[in-house]
This record gives C-alpha cells, structure tokens and sequence, in this order.
C-alpha cells in the first residue's frame, strides 16, 4: 500500500493483521511507535506519525513499543516474522493439523524448526502448540454435544482426538463434567442428520448482496442459490484422507449470524470446513470502519462484504475463464468445465452433483482438451499453466499467501493479466485493497478513464476491493 497518512489511520483503526507489517505508526505523545496490529488504545489521528519502515521510524527519535515488538512485524524480524509465524501455525491447527501430524512435520510445512516453533507460540498465545489444540478441539466437541445429535464417539474423532478414552479424560479433566451430562443438561439437540452452526458477524451484514453476488458467478452443479440460501459442494483432505460433501448457508433467525449447516461426510474436518466459510463470507470485517473509510459510495450498501473463497483454484480459473465476457457467459462455461473434469458426487440437493476439479487432475490435462469444452485456446493453456503451478508449489493461492509474490507469480503465467491477478488476490487472498483493472464495470461506474480511475481509487486504500464491490452494486438494475 502507498505511504498515505489518511490510508494508514484507517487501517491502523482496525487492528487488521492484514497490514501487519506494511507500515509503521509514531505517536508524538509518547515518542514511542507500533505495529498496526498493537493492541494498545489507538491514538488520535492527530499524534500520529507513519513510517514505511522501523528504521525511518528510529530515526526521527521514535522507540520501539514493547507491546507490540515492533521487531516481530513480518518482513522486519531477523528470525522470519515470529507474530505471523504463530499465527499461520494456530490456523492450521484450527484447520486440524496438528491432529494428522507431530509437531516437528508442522513446523517443516511453515519452514522453522520446532524448537522455534513452540518458543514463538508460547510467546503469542502464553501456551504451546499441544495445549492450544487440545483447547480447540474440546471446544469443537463441546460445540458438537450441544448443538447436534452425533454420537459421542464421533463427536470425539471428529474433533481431533485419536480416541474416546483420551477425549473423555480431558473433557471430565477440563470442564468437570463428562460428555453425556453437558449434552444431557444443553437440552436435546435439533432434529436431522446434517451439522448447524451459527456463525456470527459484526453488524450490518449484506446478506442479500452477497447471496446475489454468489448467485451470479455459481458454477451449475458446484453451486447453487435456491431462494435465500446458497449451496455448494466442498472437497477437504484431512488425515490423509480425501473429503467431500455439501454446505448451505443461510441467515440465522435467532442472532447476527450465518446458519450453516454441513453434511455428515465432512464431519471429520470440521474445523477446516468451518475456516473455509469463515473465509467465503468475510466474517471477520468490521464494516463500521470501512464504511466511514469509503464515505458516500458505501451508503446506499451498508454491510457490503467481500466474498472469499473455499478453493483459490476454482476462484482463479473462474476469473481465467471471466476475462472480456459477461458474468453469466462465465458461468455457463465454469460449468461445463466442472461436469467434464469435476468429481460427481451425490447430495439431497438436486442442483448440486458435482466437485470443482483439483489442480493435480487438472495439470494432468493438455489445453486442447479445456479447449474442446467451448473454452479459447489461449484460456485453456493459462488453466493448465495455472494447475501445474500451484501442484509444483510455485504458487499458493490462499489467505495466509504474501500478496506481493503472488500478483507476481499470477502475472507471470500465460493469459493472466493485471485484471485476473488483482481479482484473484481480492477473493483467494481476500486482499482489501486490492483494484482489479481495468474493469470495465468499475470504469463505467466511476464515469472516467482507467489512468484517471487509479488516481481516484487512491481515496480509498486501503478499502479498494470494497470500493468495487460498491461500484458493481451501483450498476446494477433496481427492482
């Protein structure tokens, strides 16, 4: 992001962990400066002083914050950014990790040594890794005892524990009850096979934008909106295992919160299921601050969020397949590619029969035969290229991905363009301020050129992937 002060109060506003990093803030009252992520009382616009750097900060007098550390910021610790470190190994222990590997294989995914694995979680979350996902998992359980009807032994296995003697000692160990008085004193759980959990938001939430939005884009048989909820299919590895099975959302009747409910066969993963929709539906924006960033574009749409993503390949080739055609025309073709090279798979919804196909099948492929589908040549080889960079692990296309390198690497594939990249990064990475260009929507919008449009779009980092959701919004036809 540009080094803009109006910008960088903004962020600096919401503690996003986003930004982290990125920019540094000096507070002229205390001389002392911090990482947008600092948890002390933000400062008065006013006192503050940003900096691009530690260096440029220390060296107009500024100290360190020992609260934050800025030291610890990515990109700025000599150990390889500690705090996103932690941080990338509690989201894949929410995710499951830990319970299908040791500790060591963990810490080879993200690079370090375990030894320096367990110094830096401790040192962020006052516990090690162990603990951490043995809290988690009981909460998952406890989750499950009172909100579904899944027997106790599954209820165990899917949330971690490699066995029901292990989870009945710790649950009695910790929460000084057995698992059959919490789930006898909870009250009956509702009726039906399928999971529920309500996930919640920070109001105002969009919720009929977004199941438009979604609409539009649904790939025919991997998704669906039917009246107010969206569906679609999902496919997670866990434990070595491959699994896939269904989800639909929709709003909550009894709280801010997003019902969604999760076929049976996904039970095994829950936590990563549940981490993936989190992602889909933007939970964790805090509107309030975007809107007031944004001004008079939000006003007509409070509580517009930016929709993520469950898989960054489906997301990528769906844009792939979106240059210069209309939505609807992508659409239609996404999904004939999903019913050639998708995985069928059976679900109570009639609409859904299908599961996007995975890199790995799809690097298999030679563009001729993407091509024979309806898709241009040109296309078909940018999805294939695309494939066998992200089987090869050249790229990674998800939230915890650095964006920089990974615009870099989009761009570098054949037929991916600035546009694509920036899209992409706006729903697989859910970047905010990312501003895909030139799109021709957003131009229309906007009412100028694609030079002129960057200069304006400056007034908006760094909310610009808000901005154009807003900006798509206002062309669409009112009822």
């Amino acid at each position: 992001m540009l080094l803009d002060a109006d910008q960088c109060y903004r962020a600096l506003r919401t503690h996003d962990s986003r930004f982290d990093g990125r920019f540094f803030v000096g507070v002229a009252t205390t001389r002392i400066y911090c990482r947008p992520v600092c948890t002390a009382r933000t400062p008065h616009r006013v006192n503050c002083r940003f900096f691009p750097s530690a260096a440029a900060a220390e060296a107009q007098g500024f100290r360190p914050c020992l609260r934050c550390r800025p030291e610890l910021a990515p990109g700025h610790s000599t150990v390889d950014a500690n705090r996103r470190l932690a941080q990338s190994a509690a989201g894949l222990i929410d995710d499951g990790r830990l319970g299908e590997a040791r500790l060591p294989e963990l810490a080879l995914t993200l690079g370090v040594t375990d030894r320096h694995l367990r110094r830096v979680f401790q040192e962020e979350f006052g516990v090690a890794p162990v603990e951490y996902a043995q809290t988690q998992r009981l909460l998952l359980a406890k989750r499950l005892l009172t909100d579904t009807e899944l027997p106790v032994l599954e209820v165990a296995l899917a949330s971690g524990f490699a066995s029901l003697r292990r989870f009945n000692h710790l649950f009695r160990t910790r929460y000084r009850m057995t698992p059959g008085e919490l789930r006898r004193s909870s009250g009956a759980p509702s009726a039906g096979e399928r999971l529920a959990f309500d996930l919640a938001y920070r109001p105002p939430y969009d919720w009929i934008a977004m199941r438009d939005f979604l609409a539009r884009r649904a790939i025919a048989g991997v998704e669906a909106v039917e009246g107010n909820r969206y569906l679609r299919t999902l496919r997670v590895e866990h434990r070595g295992r491959v699994l896939t099975g269904d989800v639909c959302v929709s709003p909550s009747a009894r709280r801010a919160a997003l019902r969604v409910t999760v076929s049976p066969s996904l039970a095994g993963a829950l936590p990563l299921v549940l981490s993936r929709m989190k992602h889909l539906l933007d939970l964790a924006c805090r509107p309030d601050e975007i809107a007031a960033a944004l001004g008079q574009l939000a006003e007509r749409h409070p509580g517009l969020r930016l929709p993520g993503a469950v898989d960054g390949f489906e997301v990528a080739v769906r844009a792939i397949l979106g240059q210069q055609v209309t939505v609807s025309a992508a659409a239609t073709i996404a999904g004939r590619f999903a019913a050639k090279f998708g995985t069928p798979i059976a679900t109570p919804f009639e609409a859904l029969h299908h599961v996007f196909p995975t890199p790995a099948a799809v690097a298999t492929l030679e563009p001729a035969e993407i091509a024979a589908q309806g898709i241009i040549a040109s296309r078909a080889r940018a999805i294939v290229a695309l494939a066998r960079a992200l089987g090869e692990g050249r790229l990674v296309l998800d939230p915890s991905a650095p964006v920089e390198e990974t615009l870099a690497a989009l761009e570098s594939l054949p037929g991916v363009g600035p546009w694509t990249a920036q899209y992409v990064a706006m729903r697989a990475l859910a970047w905010p301020d990312a501003f895909p260009h030139p799109d021709v929507a957003v131009l229309k919008a906007m009412g100028t050129s694609g030079r002129q449009a960057l200069a304006l779009a400056e007034a908006w980092r760094p909310w610009r992937s808000y901005a154009v959701l807003h900006l798509w919004k206002s062309l669409e036809k009112k009822p």
